[in-house]
């Protein structure tokens, strides 16, 4: 048989290029190495029978807002999103925390003297958020909605720590756990604009997480496609396109760099050299708890908080970060953490709870950071290793051993800094085109990281406005 796409790689990405594919009536095959289909959004029992950890991603901002996501109907295919009461909280040394959640209202009586200021800066980019979600999810060029997006890019190309004069108060240290997801310094160009963009589609659409476990995303998305259709491989790993059915096109949910090896001399060598000069940012170090109990954070709107950001002031998380960037482990780090279980009972057996926290890392170290995330956690969180039950921790050569896509332990797909942050994989005005028949479809193309489909949405469209029109 030959099928118009065959789509390598089950990740979020890949079925959401053969999901749209499907849509527009043509045959698609999604090829997976693995005996499930997710990719970053997976789950599995980790520590113990019947408690479900989220391998990779947990929190989902983006998929929430996603402009491709909310076209499909995939509640009717068992996706349900559970939204905490408190989106994101971000504790402090005295014993408070700010609390980001779907109310600005909310959010800005916990930034106190700050309030006033927040509400100004993001209150005309929710104004104007469907517009700016629909541009900045999308490839640079051509720009959609350009005078959103030009509004957006007077505060949103600032490094952090420039935007973050703004405040004087609690506001900074906000901004700082929001824009250090970007896995670059804060002093960094558009910082700013990254953490914006979480922040506001907290207060637009929430950070919810997916009920039973992102693998409900991935789930969902399968359940999809074979309604459209489309079909699915598993376990079968790819190491020459030779080994595939013929179709019209091939689209690669993998880095640029396995691409172009699995593509062989079907790669010009342009798309070859740019490949392999593509940049991989930090890494991570990954834990997975098993807990007796809820975690004692001392602030009580860190107990009500489906993410949390722990590092404290500004000037303690741009320090930290730029330590790992400068290539060694961070004494005290940025650490992100979930506690889904207090949210979404069935992630565990009663009376047990899931944590799932990470920090960043030099790329590719076998740094195992567990001593200093918990310290993190500790801080505000006091008797906290007290509850812990079991405790599996990954490191970067963990990561990528079990997933090749996350190199060097980036789980962004690709370091966010300078011209790679818009010109991804390579400078081009067709991101996703690789040659005749070939697309690169990953989060290694625009826009970029995060479980929203949209990578490889507009791959597919690329395709379908070529070979397959």
């Amino acid at each position: 048989m030959t099928y118009d796409a065959v789509v390598v790689g089950a990740g979020p990405n890949g079925l959401a290029a053969a999901v749209t594919i499907a849509r527009a009536g043509r045959s698609v095959l999604v090829v997976e190495a693995a005996d499930r289909a997710g990719g970053g959004a997976t789950s599995a029992e980790l520590t113990m029978p019947g408690v479900v950890h989220d391998v990779c991603s947990a929190v989902h901002p983006l998929a929430a807002t996603s402009p491709f996501f909310r076209t499909l109907p995939l509640e009717d295919h068992g996706l349900a999103w559970v939204r905490p009461d408190i989106d994101l909280a971000h504790p402090l040394d005295d014993g408070s925390a700010v609390a980001l959640s779907r109310s600005l209202d909310h959010t800005v009586r916990s930034l106190g003297v700050d309030g006033d200021a927040w509400r100004d800066l993001v209150d005309p980019i929710i104004t104007r958020w469907r517009d700016l979600a629909d541009g900045l999810l999308a490839p640079p060029v051509p720009p959609r909605h350009p005078l959103a997006m030009a509004r957006f890019a007077l505060v949103g190309a600032l490094p952090a720590t420039v935007l973050a004069r703004r405040f004087h108060g609690r506001g900074d240290a906000l901004l700082a756990g929001l824009a250090a997801h970007s896995c670059i310094p804060l002093s960094s160009p558009f910082t700013a604009g990254l953490g914006l963009v979480l922040g506001v589609a907290g207060h637009v659409d929430g950070w919810p997480l997916a009920r039973r476990g992102s693998q409900a995303i991935a789930d969902a998305l399968v359940s999809y496609l074979t309604s459209l259709g489309g079909e699915l491989k598993l376990g079968e790993k790819v190491t020459s396109v030779a080994q595939l059915p013929d179709a019209r096109v091939l689209l690669f949910d993998l880095g640029p760099r396995a691409t172009v090896e699995l593509l062989g001399t079907r790669a010009t060598p342009r798309v070859a050299r740019s490949a392999r000069r593509f940049r991989y940012g930090p890494g991570v170090c990954k834990i997975d708890y098993a807990l007796s109990a809820p975690i004692p954070w001392t602030a009580d709107d860190a107990r009500r908080a489906g993410t949390l950001h722990l590092g404290g002031s500004l000037h303690a998380i741009a320090e930290g970060e730029q330590i790992v960037t400068d290539g060694r482990a961070a004494p005290k780090p940025f650490v992100l953490v979930s506690q889904p279980s207090v949210f979404d009972p069935t992630r565990a057996p009663t009376g047990v709870h899931t944590l799932w926290a990470y920090c960043h890392v030099p790329a590719g170290s076998a740094i195992d950071a567990s001593q200093a995330i918990e310290d993190q956690i500790e801080r505000f969180a006091p008797g906290f290793r007290d509850v812990v039950l079991q405790r599996v921790v990954r490191t970067t050569t963990d990561l990528e051993a079990s997933n090749p896509n996350l190199v060097g332990g980036d789980i962004a797909g690709g370091a966010l800094d300078r011209l790679q942050l818009l010109a991804r994989p390579r400078l081009t005005l067709q991101p996703y085109r690789l040659g005749d028949g070939a697309y690169l479809c990953s989060a290694s193309t625009p826009p970029g990281a995060g479980v929203h489909g949209m990578c490889g949405h507009h791959a597919a469209n690329a395709a379908l406005g070529h070979e397959l029109r």
